[in-house]
């Protein structure tokens, strides 16, 4: 009696390491269904970005804007939510308390923001403040011409200063 590993196969027929090999070589030899380009993209070029899931792209100052813009939705829903639950809850609290008390700390928020706005606006429109340092004697000569034309008579005058 022979055991299944001492089996030899019909004669045409290829043994079971041989059939491995055959399946290699088809393997390497079947045609290929897909492409992979392995060249590197271009660092630069004139193709537009691609928008990436989530928030759009913006700039910047947008994107600051519209944090700020969320920030304070959400701070209204807290606000708006405390007080309609204290006054639901409560049965007998004032509204115009309620408001009072809750409306003062956004109000608050909106007249230190303005403040900031108008300081930052008002520290832009100042002119830069020039230092010059100078070794030796300095002369300095400030002219300003003045010219007004009325018909075909022009009067210029100089100021020097």
């Amino acid at each position: 009696m022979q055991l299944p590993e001492q089996h030899t196969p019909a004669v045409g027929q290829p043994t079971a390491h041989a059939q491995q090999i055959i399946n290699a070589v088809e393997e390497v030899y079947a045609p290929q269904t897909f492409y992979r380009d392995e060249s590197k993209p271009p660092l630069v070029g004139d193709t537009p970005p691609v928008a990436q899931p989530g928030r759009p792209p913006m700039s910047q100052k947008a994107t600051d804007a519209s944090a700020l813009m969320l920030a304070g939705g959400a701070a209204t829903v807290m606000v708006s939510g405390s007080a309609a639950g204290l006054m639901y809850f409560s049965q007998f609290a004032d509204p115009v308390a309620c408001a009072i008390v809750l409306g003062a700390p956004v109000a608050l928020v909106i007249a230190i923001s303005r403040l900031v706005s108008k300081a930052k606006t008002a520290i832009e429109a100042a002119p830069p403040t020039i230092h010059q340092h100078y070794n030796g004697t300095v002369h300095q000569d400030t002219r300003t011409v003045t010219s007004t034309t009325r018909g075909v008579i022009a009067n210029t005058r100089n100021t020097n200063r």
